[in-house]
């Protein structure tokens, strides 16, 4: 089920709602791209008429941001819980730990995936991992090789929001995986690159917030929240 948010559609179903939905899709060989959905990404989409149409071809959109959630009670809509992106991915690897689904992480700098991936098989020992490839290969045609011949079912993309949902909508029907998810900074995070805020910060869903702390300089970025409720509001 879905809620449109200034024009674009937002899943409105928990991780566990999700999941089911997007492994059917899966043993359906219906490829199918998850997005995370975030205030910023929508005011930048209310001006960007491609890049809104590019949110909604996407088969999931994950309300990723407190900010989406304040937006749906606004609206009196049907969302009462974030699914962030990189929790979303770990509950797709986690389910396929389960299923013996193969995955493949592509993007971010070189040994980056890599640690990652060892992160990962730390996390779900069952897990399959097809392989791994740096985002810094120029020549798509290796990129494009290297994610066939390992024949993933699943393809992370970490590129940064939203160049990894182009790439993946421009090269998806050449690939042989069904799902793919763009996961931004997820593999530094997991390689340790990148501090998570703690876990206080995100039951909050106030991880802006702790970025915030630690890197005033985003204030200018944060204040599309204040900018996006009331754009909510005023389109009610």
């Amino acid at each position: 089920m879905k809620e449109e948010i200034l024009g674009v559609n937002v899943n409105t179903e928990n991780y566990d709602e999700l999941i089911p939905k997007v492994f059917a899709n899966i043993d359906e060989g219906k490829k199918s791209l998850v997005v995370a959905i975030n205030p910023e990404k929508l005011m930048k989409a209310k001006e960007d008429a491609e890049l809104k149409a590019l949110l909604n071809r996407a088969e999931f959109q994950i309300p990723d941001g407190i900010g989406v959630i304040l937006a749906s009670k606004l609206k009196k809509g049907q969302i009462r819980s974030r699914v962030t992106g990189i929790d979303m991915m770990d509950r797709i690897v986690q389910e396929a730990a389960k299923r013996g689904k193969r995955i493949f992480l592509y993007g971010a700098k070189p040994g980056v995936a890599d640690a990652a991936a060892k992160r990962l098989q730390e996390l779900h020992p069952d897990i399959q991992i097809a392989g791994v490839q740096h985002g810094y290969e120029k020549d798509t045609q290796v990129v494009l090789d290297t994610i066939n011949k390992a024949q993933p079912d699943i393809l992370f993309v970490a590129m940064g929001s939203p160049k990894q949902e182009q790439w993946i909508e421009q090269h998806r029907n050449q690939l042989h995986p069904i799902l793919y998810q763009g996961v931004g900074g997820s593999f530094d995070v997991l390689a340790g690159n990148i501090k998570r805020a703690p876990v206080a910060f995100q039951k909050v869903g106030a991880e802006w917030l702790y970025r915030l702390l630690l890197e005033p300089s985003r204030i200018k970025r944060q204040m599309n929240l204040p900018k996006f409720l009331v754009e909510v509001y005023r389109k009610k």
